[in-house]
C-alpha cells in the first residue's frame, strides 16, 4: 500500500477530531399534507384521479366478512372427541370458526340421549354452532354401507345449511389399514387399496371432507382424551362380530400382527398412500385419453379402446358407466370386466346390464353405454 502522507502542522489524527453532527436523512413521509391526510369531512372534492383509490377503500369500510366455518363430525368416540378438542384449540390461531355435528343413526336404544350428550360436550369445548341430526338408515348395501350413506347425507346437508367450508372426520391410521384390507378382500383394484383420501368429497361437494388423523394411530387419540379428562363413548357396534369391520378389527388385524409381526397397520397405511399415487396417475391418463377414443357423436370407438393399456381402458369404461347413471358405489370390478369383454373378447354377445338400469352394448364398432 502507498505510504500515508505525514501530518502537517495543526492537523489532528481522525480519532482525535470532534464528531461531525449527524443529520437525519429526509423521510419519504416528510411531504406536504394532502387531502388524504385530513379528516374525511375536511377533504377537498376528489377528482377522477382520486376516485378509484377512494372507491377501493370504501369496499373495506363495512364490517369484515365472517371467518370460515369448519365443522367436526363427532360420534362421541375417542377419535372424534380428540379431533373436536384439537379443532377448538387451533381455531382461534387459524382464524376460523369451529362447529360440530353429531349424527343419531337411531340403531340403538337411547341413541338420542347420547347424541344430546355429545352436543353438550362439544359446546363445553367452545364449538358453535353445534347440532344433532337424526337420520333414517335404509337397507341398501348392508347395514354398514346404509349407515355410512345416511351419515354422509346428513353431514352434507349440515355443511350446506351452516355454510361450512370443511367437515373434519376422525379416521385414524388404524381405520385406514382396515379399509385397505376390506378393499383387498373385494378385489376391486388399486383404487380400493388406496383407502381413504386425506381430502375427499368430489367436485360437487367442493371436496369438503378432511381427515387430519390419518397419520395417527387410534391409541394416540384415546390418550389425548385421557390426558384432557374428556369423556368418550365406546360404540358397542365396534365390538359386534355381526359387522365385517368389527371382525377385521378384533380378529383379522391381530391375527396378521401375530403372524407377520408388529408394523402391519403402518405398512397397510403406507400401501394406501402408494396405491393412491398410482391410481391418481392412471386416472389422469384415462381422463386425457378419453377424448381421443370418442367419435364425433361422442360414442366410444372399440378399436381405439382396444389399443389402450387395460388399466387405462377400464377406467374410461367406468367413467362412462358412471356418467350414464350407474351408482359408483354399486359398480364393481366384475361389472367393468364384463363391459371390457365387449372390446377384448367380442363374439357377438348381448348387452351387459349394469347397476342403475344402465346398459352397455356394442353396435357397429362403437360401445354404447346409456340408461336402458
Amino acid at each position: 500500500t502507498a505510504p500515508r502522507a505525514p501530518l502537517r502542522a495543526g492537523d489532528r489524527p481522525a480519532y482525535e477530531r470532534p464528531p461531525v453532527p449527524y443529520e437525519q436523512p429526509p423521510s419519504p413521509y416528510d411531504r406536504p399534507a394532502t387531502s388524504y391526510d385530513r379528516a374525511p369531512a375536511q377533504r377537498e372534492p376528489r377528482g377522477s384521479g382520486e376516485a378509484v383509490p377512494g372507491a377501493t377503500v370504501a369496499v373495506f369500510a363495512g364490517p369484515p366478512p365472517p371467518a370460515p366455518l369448519v365443522l367436526v363430525a363427532c360420534s362421541g368416540g375417542a377419535d372424534s372427541v380428540a379431533l373436536a378438542s384439537a379443532l377448538a384449540f387451533e381455531a382461534p390461531r387459524l382464524g376460523i370458526r369451529a362447529g360440530g355435528i353429531t349424527v343419531d343413526h337411531g340403531l340403538q336404544d337411547g341413541s338420542g340421549v347420547r347424541a344430546e350428550e355429545v352436543v353438550l360436550r362439544l359446546r363445553e369445548l367452545g364449538l358453535d354452532p353445534v347440532e344433532s341430526v337424526a337420520v333414517s338408515v335404509g337397507r341398501d348395501g348392508g347395514p354398514e354401507a346404509a349407515a355410512r350413506d345416511a351419515r354422509y347425507a346428513a353431514l352434507d346437508a349440515a355443511a350446506e345449511r351452516h355454510g361450512a367450508t370443511a367437515v373434519l372426520l376422525g379416521h385414524t391410521r388404524d381405520d385406514q389399514a382396515e379399509t385397505v384390507l376390506l378393499g383387498l378382500a373385494r378385489g376391486s383394484g388399486i383404487r380400493s387399496l388406496s383407502g381413504m383420501a386425506p381430502v375427499s368429497g368430489g367436485p360437487g361437494a367442493a371436496r369438503r371432507y378432511r381427515r387430519p388423523f390419518l397419520q395417527l394411530d387410534r391409541q394416540t387419540a384415546r390418550k389425548a382424551c385421557m390426558v384432557q379428562s374428556l369423556p368418550v363413548w365406546d360404540d358397542p357396534h365396534n365390538t359386534d362380530p355381526a359387522y365385517t369391520r368389527s371382525r377385521l378389527r378384533h380378529e383379522g388385524l391381530p391375527a396378521l400382527e401375530k403372524a407377520l409381526g408388529k408394523g402391519v397397520v403402518e405398512a397397510l397405511a403406507r400401501t394406501a398412500q402408494l396405491s393412491r399415487d398410482d391410481a391418481d396417475a392412471l386416472d389422469a391418463w384415462a381422463s386425457q385419453a378419453e377424448a381421443s377414443v370418442r367419435d364425433a357423436a361422442g360414442l366410444l370407438e372399440c378399436a381405439k379402446l382396444f389399443a389402450l393399456p387395460p388399466a387405462v381402458r377400464r377406467r374410461i369404461l367406468r367413467r362412462a358407466a358412471i356418467g350414464a347413471g350407474a351408482p359408483a358405489g354399486s359398480l364393481f370390478a366384475r361389472h367393468i370386466e364384463e363391459v371390457d369383454r365387449l372390446i377384448t373378447g367380442w363374439r357377438g354377445q348381448g348387452a351387459i346390464n349394469l347397476p342403475g338400469k344402465v346398459v352397455a352394448r356394442r353396435q357397429g364398432g362403437r360401445l354404447v353405454i346409456r340408461q336402458g
